[in-house]
């Protein structure tokens, strides 16, 4: 095919290649090729479709009967095997069942596959598909709402294919999507294709100025190359398919676009088309052409996908919905609200500690002092079933002391007993752990109110820098498209001026050699009239004395060595005398020279110079030209040089524009994941003093608590279940026998 930096090859016209396809079973190599036949023309030659670097002939397998469509190359394209190639093995992994469509077509590039003269060329053979263009389809179909919206999401499903696959047609507009009898959309003109094997080379085209973005160049080639031409295709189908009146609004009669066209992209301000679907009624619509038009000012590499577009799969209706968690995340079972779902990392349910303990029941240990307190109790008893019978017999009234005095010596040793035992000692514990926990713990109103606030305050935060991360990135963008702007224009600006002086050195050239001549002439008739002595023919009425005086007093031998005269008064004798003036500006007043011999001198000067001029040369030798020559190829080189480095200093502003973008871009993108970081462990604070309220209302017994401060109720029975030990008796007291 030709090195990118050698001579390239030449290829036959389209006309040799149908002079020859009239024979295809000479011409060609290729099984499926040898033999076929090619549809013709009215005076029965091959038909031929020409494009910008090929003829494409339709032609039926004679094997096979299948028809393809053959593209024949009538001019160099860099690098075209290696192209063709690609996307040909790219093209054939692809499995057809994992597409959405049948939207690929048969694809083979060949080496050396068809003879024109002496020599062997390359095609290309694809699959030939019966089908209309979209336009074509359009025009007969624009009134079935449901079939244009069906199509419009086959095309959806086209552009998320080739996404998935990392492929970019290229060129995505109505010529080159074919839709089929079925509905289904058929891709052709793979020319332009972009496959992963190809990254790193430059574009070959820059696809239909109607469907692509301002802002593409000719290097961009990339997985996003189709994304702008998508938009805008998907936002014309779903227009159509809302408002079927669109189609012979917008678009006209054999019109090289659907709805919109280069303008409406480069001036939407001025854009009939686009301002009639930005106010449409249908809210898809004036939604997808705000979207086409914020898109036509972003680089490619920005552009959202379309699939962002349409939504995703939806839950059926009939799905059985997954019942919530049982747990504590359910509001007002005891664990976080509603609302802290997904704000707080999924933790293992535990039981929160508290350090109330329940009641003791009674009194599960024995002691020594227990045993005597039972047996006071028991001696006590018996005093007092006792003493008023032996009282009056001892002769001793009975008095009420005497028999109380038993009892309450018992009691007072059960109380010892009681207030030295385990059970009681961790009661009182309890209870001051508790009081000191209370006196700890805030009120939970006022700490819920103030997270509450808290918290208001950080999500209007949150949402202010979350709307300002656009705004930024829009900044950079804007930032990025106003340095490119400014290098174009000092770009074109430096270009013209250069350009202008390449366009002025054809004049100078010119001019510089006329004045060369005009040197080279003035030279000669001076040399003339250096050789042309006075002597040798003087004029009438000059004679050898006069001759011979103006030699030796004023050194006036030749025509050379005067240039005219002038005439003096001579006061003395009152008349007029004359003086010559030599080339210096000098004045040589000769004796014997009148006004008349003045004259005559002049006059011979003249006839010496018209004779010299007319023996003078009239054109310059190409070594006296060659100065001349070498000045302007100098100044051209310098002015192509700096033509030169003009566009290497554009390139560079334009790279150092799109760093300090990806730079600028990939700034935000780590200040807004560290804030991003710090929001997300500013909700899990927030859950955990949530939780910690929780608790508090926990230990207070009730959500709020009196304007006084003081416990309620529920509160004043916790304290007092720790105060009180039951008052079951450890040891039962037996009867005295």
């Amino acid at each position: 095919m030709g090195s990118p930096t050698g001579p390239q090859r030449q290829f036959p016209s389209g006309a040799a290649y149908a002079e020859a396809l009239q024979h295809t079973r000479l011409c060609f190599q290729h099984p499926e090729l040898k033999g076929a036949r090619a549809e013709l023309t009215g005076l029965g030659l091959p038909r031929a479709v020409s494009g910008a670097f090929a003829s494409v002939f339709s032609l039926t397998s004679a094997a096979s009967g299948q028809r393809y469509a053959v593209k024949c190359f009538t001019r160099h394209v860099p690098d075209q095997e290696q192209r063709y190639e690609a996307i040909s093995s790219r093209l054939a992994l692809l499995d057809p069942a994992g597409l959405s469509q049948p939207w690929k077509l048969g694809f083979e590039y060949l080496t050396d596959a068809v003879r024109v003269g002496n020599d062997l060329y390359p095609v290309l053979k694809m699959d030939w598909i019966d089908a209309v263009t979209l336009s074509a389809w359009l025009d007969a179909h624009h009134a079935d709402r449901s079939a244009v919206s069906g199509l419009a999401d086959r095309f959806e499903a086209l552009t998320r294919d080739l996404s998935a696959h990392g492929i970019a047609h290229g060129d995505l507009q109505h010529g080159n999507l074919l839709v089929a009898s079925d509905g289904t959309f058929r891709l052709v003109d793979y020319d332009g294709m972009y496959v992963p094997a190809l990254a790193g080379l430059g574009g070959t085209e820059r696809g239909h100025r109607n469907y692509q973005s301002p802002l593409r160049g000719s290097d961009d080639f990339g997985a996003e190359l189709d994304r702008f031409s998508a938009w805008v295709i998907f936002l014309s189908l779903k227009a159509i398919a809302a408002d079927p009146a669109l189609w012979n609004r917008l678009h006209e009669p054999s019109g090289e676009f659907l709805l919109l066209t280069e303008e409406d992209f480069t001036s939407p301000a001025g854009s009939t088309g686009l301002r009639t679907l930005l106010a449409h009624t249908d809210r898809t619509v004036s939604d997808l052409a705000e979207q086409v038009r914020s898109l036509a000012f972003q680089p490619l590499e920005l552009l959202p996908p379309l699939a962002r577009a349409v939504p995703g799969p939806r839950t059926s209706a009939t799905a059985s919905p997954t019942p919530p968690a049982a747990g504590p995340t359910a509001p007002g079972a005891g664990g976080l609200p509603g609302w802290m779902s997904g704000h707080l990392a999924e933790q293992p349910a535990t039981t929160p500690a508290t350090p109330v303990t329940a009641s003791p029941d009674g009194f599960h240990t024995r002691t020594a002092l227990d045993v005597v307190a039972v047996v006071l109790w028991c001696l006590a008893l018996m005093a007092t079933l006792l003493l008023p019978l032996v009282l009056p017999l001892a002769g001793s009234p009975a008095a009420s002391p005497v028999l109380v005095a038993p009892l309450a010596l018992a009691a007072t040793a059960t109380a010892f007993a009681r207030s030295r035992r385990t059970e009681r000692v961790r009661s009182r514990a309890d209870l001051a752990a508790l009081t000191k926990q209370l006196a700890q713990v805030g009120d939970p109103v006022k700490a819920a109110a103030k997270l509450r606030k808290e918290r208001t305050k950080f999500e209007a935060a949150e949402t202010h820098r979350q709307a300002a991360y656009p705004r930024a990135q829009d900044e950079l963008t804007a930032q990025y498209h106003a340095a490119l702007k400014d290098t174009e224009q000092r770009r074109t600006r430096k270009l013209r001026d250069i350009a202008k002086k390449i366009d002025g050195l054809s004049e100078e050239r010119r001019r510089a050699l006329a004045e060369a001549l005009a040197d080279k002439q003035s030279a000669y008739v001076q040399a003339q009239l250096a050789r042309r002595l006075v002597a040798q023919s003087p004029p009438h009425g000059v004679g050898p004395k006069l001759v011979a005086r103006l030699a030796d007093e004023h050194g006036i031998r030749t025509a050379a060595d005067f240039t005219g005269y002038r005439t003096v008064q001579n006061s003395s004798y009152n008349s007029t005398g004359a003086v010559l003036v030599l080339p210096g500006g000098h004045r040589a007043d000769v004796r014997g020279i009148g006004e008349a011999k003045a004259a005559a001198l002049v006059a011979w000067r003249r006839e010496v110079i018209a004779s010299a001029v007319a023996r003078q040369p009239t054109t310059l030798s190409s070594a006296e030209q060659q100065p001349v020559e070498q000045n302007i190829a100098h100044r051209r080189d310098r002015l192509t040089t700096r033509r030169t480095a003009v566009e290497s200093e554009a390139d560079t502003a334009r790279t150092q524009a799109k760093k300090r973008l990806e730079e600028g871009r990939e700034q935000l993108a780590r200040e807004n994941t560290t804030a991003g970081d710090r929001a997300r462990r500013q909700r899990q604070e927030f859950s955990r003093r949530t939780a910690e309220i929780q608790q508090s209302s926990a230990l207070h017994g009730a959500p709020h608590r009196r304007p006084g401060g003081g416990p309620k109720p529920a509160e004043r029975a916790d304290l007092r279940a720790l105060r009180t030990v039951s008052v079951q008796r450890p040891v039962r007291c037996r009867a005295a026998s």
